[in-house]
């Protein structure tokens, strides 16, 4: 048969595509101009922007920049090796040294991104023979982190330590070690783990405990080491994954846990060892950002004012939406169908608001995820109650006439 007749053999991805399309799956990029903020140009449209990560406003602070531009010029643009052969720079452990201070942990490891933190260090303490519980919300790094060791996985309902504690009595004793995970702060739900009952949990069964701070970091604890320190579990042995690329500002992942947990991940984590280390830019800021929570926690607190704000504000003028207010920065607005939450989605944008569509399979099931970050003032969130309360006579109306 001639070449010319047969089927290309990448033909499949335009048919998996188009069923991405029906099912409402299908995304794309949207281009945003200028620094980040709580206001940003999206698409040449101003919008008020509650889909950000950077909770502290940290991405666009001059002082960071400055750090990023000072650290370029005196180191380049690029480690330009791995942290074992060429890319290793004094920045890296001064960085290193300050999330361990933070965290309040001996040491700490510098990964090129969070998702990278999750897929080595998991890797590297989990293997054939050993066993690893999975909250079934987690972080797809944690998730694909888990299939890369080779360990069995089993997956426990949300934050249920009953099933929890369950599962280890079955299968524990047949496995050579045991890691549980858990996001601290779960990024699409808003919702914290139980961090007390998952260290006894995992004390009683001799298991490794794995929390991964991400989104957590520089905004909880009384010093922004986290939802760890939240719980008072500072000084506890486990391990902590975060990134610096949220309430950071900047780019980049770590681990974090006792010196032996972090020598052993120099050299035995293969995103650490066969990637490029991060770049000085990165590194400065990161390292600046955390002197800047440290030294301002004034910042952390309006992060939290406003989030008390937004819930009065839900209660008093929106009360149909006062079920969605959480204690953290994140706000899940749950809906349907993957199409309604393309609507809504739409609908808050043509009001001023950007705070685009969740889906599977991201998410299991669709929603608006809102974020507040310590740059919004009041009337950002009086606009935002605004909008959430127009889009919410939009859907009753509909559901009157269908």
């Amino acid at each position: 048969m001639e070449r010319s007749s047969q089927k290309s053999a990448y033909s499949w991805a335009r048919d998996a595509l188009d069923t991405i399309a029906r099912a409402n799956w299908y995304r794309e990029v949207r281009d945003i101009e200028g620094l980040p903020g709580p206001v940003v140009q999206l698409q040449g449209q101003d919008v008020i922007n509650f889909a950000s990560n950077d909770y502290l406003g940290l991405a666009g602070d001059r002082r960071l920049i400055a750090a990023a531009i000072k650290a370029t010029e005196r180191y380049g643009t690029g480690s330009t090796g791995s942290r074992l052969l060429s890319g290793h720079r004094p920045l890296h452990r001064e960085l290193e040294r300050a999330i361990a201070n933070l965290k309040q942990t001996e040491d700490a490891i510098v990964f090129s991104s969070g998702y990278l933190a999750n897929l080595g260090t998991i890797a590297a303490v989990v293997g054939k023979r050993d066993l690893i519980l999975s909250d079934e919300y987690n972080h797809s790094s944690l998730k694909h982190g888990a299939t890369l060791s080779g360990a069995t996985v089993i997956s426990f309902r949300h934050n249920d330590m009953e099933e929890l504690t369950a599962r280890l009595q079955q299968v524990r004793h047949e496995y050579r070690r045991c890691l549980i995970t858990a996001d601290s702060l779960f990024s699409m739900d808003g919702d914290l783990c139980p961090v007390p009952e998952l260290l006894a949990i995992a004390e009683t069964y001799d298991s490794m405990l794995l929390l991964d701070e991400a989104h957590a970091t520089g905004v909880f604890g009384i010093s922004g080491a986290g939802v760890v320190e939240h719980f008072q579990a500072s000084g506890s042995e486990l391990i902590q994954i975060g990134t610096l690329s949220k309430a950071l500002g900047s780019l980049g992942g770590y681990a974090a846990g006792s010196a032996t947990l972090i020598d052993y991940l120099r050299n035995r984590a293969p995103s650490w060892i066969y990637t490029t280390g991060l770049s000085p830019a990165d590194t400065a800021a990161a390292k600046k950002a955390i002197a800047l929570i440290q030294t301002e926690p004034e910042r952390r607190q309006r992060l939290w004012d406003n989030i008390t704000y937004l819930q009065e504000q839900l209660k008093l003028r929106c009360p149909q939406w006062q079920a969605i207010a959480s204690d953290t920065p994140i706000i899940c607005l749950p809906l349907e169908t993957p199409q309604e939450a393309l609507q809504v989605g739409q609908q808050l944008r043509d009001r001023q608001i950007f705070a685009p569509a969740i889906r599977p399979p991201t998410v299991p099931t669709s929603r608006i995820r809102l974020s507040l970050m310590a740059t919004h003032d009041r009337q950002h969130l009086d606009c935002l109650v605004d909008a959430l309360c127009k889009v919410t006579e939009l859907l009753q109306s509909r559901e009157v006439s269908s």
